[in-house]
């Protein structure tokens, strides 16, 4: 078994995860996007892929799946060999796609949210890419799980508020909505984009005192949606309706 690929040796890939609605992946332009942003920042040869192809063959994947509502995930990698570990026998093509189908991720009734001890580096060179290492947001989300908690927020090497292990955050204080600027080094998420296109919103580096004094925080990506945090810290958090949560799911593709 050939393992000397560069994805194999060093996680070289980028992915994106994406919501399905109706039997439709939304916001498919904001997660092309994205994915072509990361692939140039990472060295990923994206020259052999459209963008009309790949979601005919990603809604292909959803309809034989029989998927109504639930997640997809596409990953392009790295397929050549290495300069490091060279092999002769890596095939002709510099890039490959996987897709992967599945089920919503299902969420607990009352979502309870802490802060991480691992602080995110802001100066990272894949700072703002969903990139195949992705074994450091995993494990901040065990080590939050392990304490009792559903999800944790990550600081950067300044102190600032910058997202969850596994998704954006948004807060509401004194009638204001923020979210973390991406100069905290959070990422551009697709339903972060989606929200702030369609709320009030201000994007500020802000440390964790403010969101611990919030009145309510939100989670959003692709794979929860817009979920309202019930408590952070243990602290409980507002409980009423709120013109972010009915953002979701987006009317458009």
């Amino acid at each position: 078994m050939d393992n000397r690929k560069n994805f194999k040796l060093y996680g070289s890939g980028i992915f994106s995860t994406i919501a399905v609605s109706e039997g439709r992946p939304l916001q498919w332009e904001k997660h092309w996007k994205r994915l072509q942003a990361n692939a140039a920042t990472v060295g990923i040869d994206m020259q052999a892929f459209q963008p009309d192809a790949v979601l005919a063959k990603l809604t292909t994947a959803i309809n034989d799946k029989g998927l109504t509502d639930g997640k997809a995930r596409l990953t392009f990698y790295d397929n050549r060999a290495s300069e490091i570990w060279p092999d002769d026998a890596a095939p002709d093509g510099r890039t490959a796609l996987d897709i992967l189908i599945g089920e919503r991720r299902s969420l607990p009734k009352d979502f309870r949210l802490s802060v991480s001890p691992y602080p995110i580096n802001s100066r990272s060179p894949l700072v703002g890419v969903k990139s195949c290492n992705y074994l450091e947001p995993i494990l901040s989300l065990e080590e939050a799980k392990k304490r009792g908690f559903h999800e944790s927020i990550r600081l950067n090497e300044r102190g600032h508020v910058t997202s969850a292990c596994m998704a954006n955050v948004f807060w509401e204080k004194g009638g204001e909505i923020f979210t973390p600027a991406l100069s905290t080094g959070c990422l551009a998420g697709t339903t972060r984009e989606y929200v702030l296109e369609n709320i009030d919103c201000r994007e500020v580096e802000a440390a964790i005192g403010e969101i611990e004094s919030a009145d309510a925080v939100f989670l959003t990506s692709a794979g929860l949606g817009i979920v309202r945090v019930a408590e952070l810290n243990c602290r409980k958090l507002s409980g009423q309706s709120h013109p972010v949560l009915d953002l979701w799911p987006p009317k458009t593709l």
